[in-house]
């Protein structure tokens, strides 16, 4: 099978996970990756644990599938030089070092732009590469602070909170890719490549969608609801007699659904309830009278109920519940690879699910400068 972006190939300068998830999906989609570290290897990943097996970290695992790797040193005038010669033959070149780094070791743009004027030259930056705070280091975390993220995560009590996993690393790995896709598209008009310059700091505010919208229009600092959304009510968490389940009421008939449901037909009538925007302001009360309610039967009892009537629902579920959802084992979202050194491995699988190019799993995440040879001796058979 051939994959979407066979024939692509990926220069992976980058380390940690924002740029690694941004290649690893390329990797997925058929594009050949070659990371890029220091001699030894230079990705902090690979150190960040337990867990370990054999020595090599889950962490790194999760974001560095599908790809081949090589040491390079780039403080060296051979290691640039290696670099060149890999980028006159790329379609991409991606790296997450602070602003300035590149062009430091003669790999700027510019410079690289008159070696391959189709080369895609995509930035992963902290702040980005204007502004005041262009130099300095940006951590998906401190990120997650100073974006508002955080301010809206959490409750009162307990104060702002950062997501669960690093999310602004995330969303910044998917905003690169999709950009590199796009000027991918815009080069089979255009024959040429172009810089894309994206940073954390923006990935993280273009995520507050709505809730930075709000604001926007109503000039009202949002505070943190925890589990309750700003815009919709009944729209979060309930206690039942066994755990916790999530109600997502997107609309007014399906809160007439519901309060047949908790047989509170009456609460669809009513006046404070009757419409979105009357729930959202008196929305203290009618949660009250839902919670009780509740209490009173098992999450499997309300999820079955809502699910028979179209009520969006489902159960706080941990890891251990995940893994063994028979919906995620149909749709393959965990898999298992052969690993040199760790063994059998298991990872999460790819949500891309295309018909004619489905993704494929050809490579282990690599242990470091595993390619070396390969790809170090191919430039040299092409000097020759």
């Amino acid at each position: 099978m051939v994959g979407a972006l066979e024939n692509i190939k990926v220069l992976d300068l980058s380390r940690v996970l924002a740029g690694p998830y941004c290649t690893m999906i390329l990797g997925d989609l058929g594009a050949e990756v070659i990371k890029v570290e220091a001699p030894g290897g230079s990705d902090e990943t690979r150190e960040w644990g337990p867990p370990f097996k054999e020595d090599v970290s889950a962490y790194y695992l999760s974001a560095n599938r599908n790809k081949k790797a090589i040491t390079v040193d780039l403080k060296s005038i051979e290691g640039i030089e290696i670099i060149k010669a890999l980028v006159s033959e790329s379609d991409i070149i991606i790296s997450n070092f602070k602003t300035g780094t590149m062009e430091r070791f003669g790999l700027g743009y510019e410079s690289l732009a008159e070696l391959n004027p189709r080369l895609i030259y995509c930035t992963i930056t902290g702040f980005g590469e204007t502004g005041p705070s262009r130099n300095m280091p940006g951590y998906d975390f401190v990120i997650q602070a100073m974006s508002g993220l955080m301010s809206i995560t959490g409750t009162e009590e307990s104060g702002p909170q950062k997501s669960g996993v690093a999310i602004v690393d995330v969303l910044t790995g998917l905003y690169s890719c999709i950009g590199i896709q796009a000027a991918l598209i815009e080069r089979a008009k255009s024959g040429l490549g172009q810089k894309i310059d994206i940073s954390l700091y923006d990935t993280a505010v273009s995520s507050l969608v709505n809730i930075g919208s709000n604001y926007l229009m109503a000039e009202k600092v949002p505070t943190a609801l925890g589990n309750i959304h700003a815009n919709i009510v009944p729209y979060q968490t309930f206690k039942t007699l066994d755990g916790e389940i999530v109600i997502a009421v997107g609309n007014d008939n399906q809160f007439k659904s519901f309060c047949k449901v908790i047989q509170k037909e009456e609460l669809a009538e009513d006046i404070r309830f009757r419409k979105n925007s009357d729930r959202v302001k008196n929305r203290a009360e009618l949660i009250s009278i839902i919670q009780t309610i509740f209490l009173t039967h098992s999450k499997l009892h309300w999820q079955d109920l809502c699910k028979n009537n179209n009520i969006p629902c489902g159960p706080v579920q941990n890891l251990e519940e995940v893994v063994n959802d028979p919906q995620l084992k149909a749709r393959n979202m965990f898999i298992t690879h052969e690993h040199p050194t760790a063994g059998i491995i298991k990872m999460i699988g790819s949500p891309l699910k295309l018909s004619r190019t489905p993704v494929q799993m050809k490579y282990h995440p690599p242990n470091p400068g595993e390619h070396n040879e390969e790809i170090l001796s191919a430039l040299l058979k092409q000097k020759d």
